[in-house]
């Protein structure tokens, strides 16, 4: 078995795959695999349980992201660790079984008895939040209100009437598949009558008419931690759907949109300030305030420092989301251009222009050699 740190070796797949070869590598390393095709073969149970966890980050956007930046270490503590995931349940995603009792495929070729009936994960869900920029640096709580299927308190998510029970299904005895021949070959199938679940409600629960589960609304609350990027997913595990059978429930995903900010600019860690500056101030050298998330600070411009010029103060940005350090403030000066002029200004700015023509600088000297080069 490849390494956990190796996802892209345990499919057999480049690291620039699409979502489309990820998947194809997937359903032909589960299919040879499965334990139901390979019964007491150790390897082959491992190399499904690999070939699971490798889908499960790689097919995911988000965690493929921090996957390659940061490794399989980097998954670990952010809520995309792969370790707990029901390796039947990702082969039952791709392959289309399971949901509602119609079993999975898998079980369908080789012949799974009663595999709808065994317990099953809730769904996960997904909701949305967003964040001020200033909240990203420090990190906050958020109140999540969502509704969710809830197991019905009165049949305990039976399904059936109160003093009822449901019934054994009498077209497949309980097993929940039927056979059926195609050729030569007899295949099992999730029973109809049933859908495969090898019972049948008579009387169904009037509270949630058969269904065993009601949507109930429920609020949360949900920590964020400082440094998280816009589009980030977090991971609240058993906060999702109750599972079927007895089987765990779902996760929670929520993803944080992180809003704008008037005054600086994300680059992954780093931030960047446009700070207008003017000309006196570029040309003699100043001091002047800088505005940073963490509080006012000053930025020494020495003289003769160009518009557009950018400066790196160290430690200013955002923290690292996985704990590594703290980004660095970019701060680039622009020069403005005054609109209007008092006659003063405007005195001082002509003797200024008049000084400039008679010590024309090396830089303006080689532009305007240029242009006569060109004319000429």
């Amino acid at each position: 078995m490849a390494s956990a740190s190796d996802y892209y070796a345990t499919l057999g797949v480049a690291r620039d795959a699409d979502e489309a070869e990820i998947k194809r590598a997937y359903r032909k390393l589960a299919l040879k695999h499965h334990p139901d095709k390979n019964p007491g073969d150790d390897s082959a149970a491992e190399k499904f349980k690999a070939a699971a966890e490798a889908y499960d980050v790689l097919s995911d956007p988000e965690k493929r992201r921090v996957y390659d930046q940061y490794g399989a270490d980097g998954l670990k503590g952010r809520g995309f660790a792969s370790g707990g995931i029901d390796p039947r349940d990702i082969f039952e995603s791709i392959f289309g079984g399971g949901g509602g009792g119609a079993g999975s495929i898998f079980e369908s070729l080789f012949g799974g008895a009663g595999g709808g009936r065994r317990p099953r994960q809730g769904s996960h869900l997904r909701v949305s939040v967003r964040i001020p920029l200033t909240e990203a640096y420090s990190g906050t709580e958020r109140s999540i209100t969502l509704t969710r299927q809830e197991t019905c308190g009165s049949c305990d998510g039976s399904g059936a009437k109160a003093g009822t029970q449901p019934v054994t299904c009498g077209r497949c005895g309980g097993r929940g598949q039927v056979q059926r021949q195609q050729g030569f070959f007899v295949m099992q199938a999730p029973c109809p009558e049933c859908r495969g679940e090898g019972q049948r409600i008579e009387s169904p629960c009037g509270a949630c008419r058969g269904a065993g589960r009601k949507p109930v609304k429920a609020e949360l609350t949900v920590r964020i931690p400082k440094g998280i990027d816009d589009g980030s997913q977090l991971r609240v595990a058993g906060e999702g759907e109750p599972g079927e059978r007895g089987g765990p429930r779902g996760d929670l995903f929520v993803v944080v949109g992180v809003e704008s900010h008037p005054l600086f600019e994300r680059r992954d860690d780093d931030l960047l300030c446009t700070l207008p500056v003017g000309f006196a101030q570029v040309a003699l050298g100043a001091e002047v305030d800088v505005p940073s998330l963490k509080g006012p600070t000053t930025l020494k411009i020495p003289a003769g420092t160009q518009s557009g010029k950018t400066f790196r103060l160290r430690g200013l940005g955002m923290p690292s989301v996985y704990g590594h350090g703290t980004g660095d403030l970019l701060v680039k000066v622009q020069v403005e251009t005054p609109k209007k002029l008092t006659p003063r200004q405007k005195e001082l700015l002509a003797e200024l222009a008049e000084l400039e023509n008679q010590a024309t600088g090396s830089d303006q000297k080689s532009f305007l050699d240029k242009v006569k080069e060109l004319f000429d």
